[in-house]
Formats: C-alpha cells, sequence, structure tokens
C-alpha cells in the first residue's frame, strides 16, 4: 500500500530547483513531534530517498523553526560514511522538506524492541563506526546532543549511521556550550548542573556519555540508570552519585572497563575524543581504516524482507492524518483557487512568522553542488596543467597534440 502519485517524469535541467513534483512518494515510515518521514523516489534518477516533512504552522506554534533552520544549516555542511547524509531541501506553502540517505535497516530502537540480542563485538564495532562520526563531528565544532538508539539507523548490511541533528551545538574555539538539550536519560551529568545554576559548561564530552549509555543498553537490554522523562532533575544528579552501574560477569573485561571510562561521571576523566578511544588496550585490534571503508562486517544484519519500522506509519497517514501527503497537490490546488479555506488561524502575527519561515529557509541540492565542485576540479586543474606548461619553459599556444607528439 503506497502514498501513490503521479509517476509522470518531470523535464529537468540543472537550473531547475528540486521541489515535490521531482518526487514520487512511496510510503510512510516514520513520525516525530512535528514531521513525519517517508520512503520517496526522485523520478529522473530513479535514486531512493528518506524524505522528512515538516509542517510550518507547527512549527511555528511549538516555537520550532529556530530548531529546524539550524538543522539545515548544520547539515548541508557535513557529509560521513557514517551519518544520514543531507541531500535536498526544498519548500513550498504548507511544509519544509528535507531529503536524506535512505537507510531501510531500521533504528536501533526499534531492534531493542524486536528483543534483538546484540553480541559484544557488534556493539563494539557499533562504537567504533559511531566514534568515527564524534570524531568527524568534533573537526566541524558540533556536539549531536541527542545520541541515542531511536537516532542511530542501520543499512541494510547493518552498519550503523548517526541522524537527527535538530538540537545540535555548534562550539567555536574552545567554548563550551550552556544551553540545556538532549533526552535525559542519556544526558551527561554536567548537562543537569546547569539546571541547579552553577553553569559550567560542557563540550564534546557529552556526546560520549551517552555513547556508553548506548553501548550499555544495547548489551543488557536496559540502561545503566533507571530515570524517565519526567525525573527531577534533583533525583537525577542524586542517582549518579549514588547508584552504580552493574556489568553483568559474562561482558569481557575490556568491554567493562570501556564502559567505565565512557560512563565516568568526572567528564575531565571521561574518554571523550576519538584519539582516547582508539589508544584503548581493548581497540587494538581494530583496523580503523577498514572500519571507515564498512569493510568489517556487522554481526547482526537486518531483515531485507521487511521494511524495519512501525507498519501503523502507513496507516496513520492514510486514514488518520487530515492533510494527508498524497493529497497535497489537489489540496494546494484547491487552496489557491479559494484563499484562506482551509480554516487555518491565520491573523496577522502569524501570518508574518509564517513568512519569515518562507524568506529564511534554506534550499539545498548536494547533486548540483557537486557538479558544480568537480567543474571547478577540473578547470583548477586544467589551470595548473597550463601554469606547469609555462614553468617548463613550452610555448602555451601550442595546441597539446603537436609538443605531445615529439
Amino acid at each position: 500500500m503506497g502514498l501513490g502519485q503521479s509517476s509522470k517524469t518531470p523535464v529537468t535541467d540543472d537550473t531547475d530547483e528540486i521541489n515535490f513534483d521531482h518526487f514520487q512518494i512511496l510510503r510512510a515510515i516514520g513520525k516525530g513531534s512535528f514531521g513525519k518521514v517517508c520512503i520517496v523516489q526522485k523520478k529522473d534518477t530513479k535514486k531512493m530517498y528518506a524524505m522528512k516533512y515538516m509542517n510550518k504552522l507547527k512549527c511555528v506554534e511549538r516555537n520550532e523553526v529556530r530548531n529546524v533552520l539550524k538543522e539545515l544549516q548544520i547539515m548541508q555542511n557535513l557529509e560521513h560514511p557514517f551519518l544520514v547524509n543531507f541531500w535536498y531541501s526544498f519548500q513550498d506553502e504548507e511544509d519544509m522538506f528535507m531529503v536524506v540517505d535512505l537507510l531501510l535497516g531500521g533504528d536501533l530502537r526499534y531492534h531493542l524492541q524486536q528483543n534483538v540480542h546484540f553480541s559484544e563485538s557488534t556493539v563494539k564495532l557499533y562504537v567504533c563506526e559511531l566514534a568515527l562520526a564524534l570524531g568527524y563531528l568534533r573537526t566541524k565544532h558540533i556536539i549531536h546532543r541527542d545520541i541515542k538508539p531511536d537516532n542511530i539507523l542501520l543499512d541494510e548490511h547493518g552498519h550503523v549511521h548517526l541522524t537527527d541533528f535538530n538540537i545540535a551545538a555548534i562550539v567555536k574555539d574552545d567554548l563550551k556550550a550552556t544551553s540545556i538539550a538532549g533526552t535525559k536519560p542519556y544526558m551527561a551529568p554536567e548537562l543537569f548542573q546547569t539546571f541547579e545554576g552553577f553553569h559550567p559548561g560542557y563540550t564534546f564530552s557529552v556526546d560520549w556519555w551517552s555513547l556508553g549509555i548506548t553501548a550499555y543498553e544495547l548489551l543488557r537490554g536496559q540502561r545503566p540508570y533507571v530515570m524517565r522523562s519526567s525525573t527531577p532533575t534533583n533525583e537525577i544528579l542524586q542517582t549518579f552519585h549514588k547508584v552504580h552501574p552493574s556489568y553483568p560477569a559474562s561482558w569481557s573485561l575490556e568491554m567493562k572497563s570501556l564502559l567505565r571510562k565512557l560512563l565516568c561521571i568526572d567528564a575531565q576523566k571521561r574518554i571523550s575524543c576519538l584519539a582516547e578511544l582508539q589508544d584503548l588496550d581493548y581497540m587494538s585490534d581494530v583496523n580503523w581504516d577498514a572500519v571507515l571503508s564498512k569493510q568489517l562486517r556487522p554481526g547482526f544484519i537486518p531483515n531485507r524482507r521487511r521494511l524495519n519500522c512501525d507498519p501503523t506509519f502507513e496507516l496513520e497517514e492514510m486514514i488518520l492524518e487530515s492533510k494527508p501527503l498524497h493529497k497535497k497537490k489537489k489540496r494546494l490546488a484547491r487552496k489557491t483557487k479559494d484563499q484562506g479555506s482551509d480554516g487555518s488561524p491565520q491573523n496577522g502575527q502569524l501570518q508574518q512568522q509564517l513568512d519569515n519561515v518562507q524568506r529564511d529557509f534554506i534550499v539545498f541540492n548536494r547533486e548540483k553542488s557537486r557538479k558544480a565542485m568537480v567543474g571547478t576540479q577540473i578547470s583548477e586543474l586544467s589551470m595548473s596543467e597550463k601554469n606547469k606548461a609555462i614553468e617548463d619553459g613550452q610555448n602555451n599556444n601550442v595546441e597539446p597534440v603537436a609538443y605531445l607528439s615529439g
């Protein structure tokens, strides 16, 4: 059951801006608080992607516009084997769209809920792959701030990819972040101190704590500290100091040592960069080049015969959604014909905010950027060859074939 739409291929060229009509909508696969995700196929290249779409009105009402625009700004400058990479962004009057890598292996939360048992060797590889992603993000001055099983997707071969930069922070010049963001059960102790008025700030080490919590949960099926989103901050701080995580006897001493180093309450003593992880004896047998090029086979391979997500997402889109994506074209055409007939509360202030979203939204096309980059490189190479020819004392006006023939 797909979210059908005309599959007629549009006539496009490189000057065209990417828009909704360039994609065939196939099916819904997920949703967040104000955004949904579906599988799409780009009509001209036939490549498959995941498309996240966020309702502008809901984003404005929930004060989420700033985070969405920041995520667009961050993701257009990132590309890495263990990230969910960003390809296109565009908008219409209803929604903002982000098109990213399609990963059909499902997220790690889904597999935990399916009672998948992750072996120690598999979790070790996940830690290595995610550590390479965190090392890359650090070079870009980015703290992810929301590392958890829900935000780690598997590709069809079982490799991990980090997603969702909605609450990421950009930290430059050795400064610290001070704003509070994250999912409580995965947030590092130093993040909660700012709730108490100390405001010491924090840095990249918070992501490594979250990586430790995630690795522990994958191995054991539960987190090392019992807390919920509703747990008061003072209780959480007490928990960190009173509760000592238990490590099953069946786990190797090396894995237990690694987790203790990641789950160190003192951020100064915690493993908090790629080099520190690579220096561990436990990692001495790791071929990091092979990890980066995905040559090491994960111990868990997602089932390719099924979509690794909750099937109710598509039912909700088809049956419960008041503005389903597959009816967007007709809806917008009708709206243009009869302005304001949808009854939306378009008062002056709200309309101004929506106009600001329209103005500030970042349109992005990685495909186009890549072509431009290749063209620039070819041009620079050509110029370099000409300069070298001049330096070699050759006549720059002579056709290459004339002096190559000797």
